[in-house]
């Protein structure tokens, strides 16, 4: 596999808390999957996983080279965790489209949080490798 690109972001917590506040289960339902919400709601710093979250989806898109546009759903970008809490991704509409057109073959990420931060980078990998 070669890296072919790379996304970063980062995210205040408070923001995600304030948005969810005042927008409730409207701004959850459009941002997250029902298994990030499940995830993220059952835990003691729910807005620390909810920004980390988020995070990555941005920093997804940016390795996509995309942004928001053409489409794309928030929730064409699922953060799942492996039995051992690993973060990875799952994309699904529009974002696997384009994800199979750049010919990615995976997106691997890393998250972390603070009480006041959360941050994210993807690394997307296509191709084959050389030797």
């Amino acid at each position: 596999m070669n890296v072919v690109a790379h996304g970063i972001d980062l995210v205040e917590t408070a923001r995600v808390a304030e948005v969810h506040q005042r927008h409730g289960r409207r701004f959850l339902d459009r941002v997250f999957t029902p298994g990030e919400q499940a995830y993220c709601l059952d835990r003691k710093r729910m807005y620390e996983h909810l920004a980390a979250r988020f995070a990555a989806k941005e920093a997804v898109l940016k390795a996509l080279g995309t942004g928001w546009r053409d489409g794309i759903a928030w929730t064409d970008v699922e953060v799942v965790n492996s039995p051992a809490g690993a973060p990875s991704v799952r994309l699904a509409g529009q974002c696997a489209r384009l994800a199979a057109e750049r010919g990615l073959s995976e997106i691997l990420i890393s998250i972390t949080h603070t009480e006041a931060h959360a941050m994210a980078s993807a690394i997307a990998l296509g191709g084959q490798t050389k030797g």
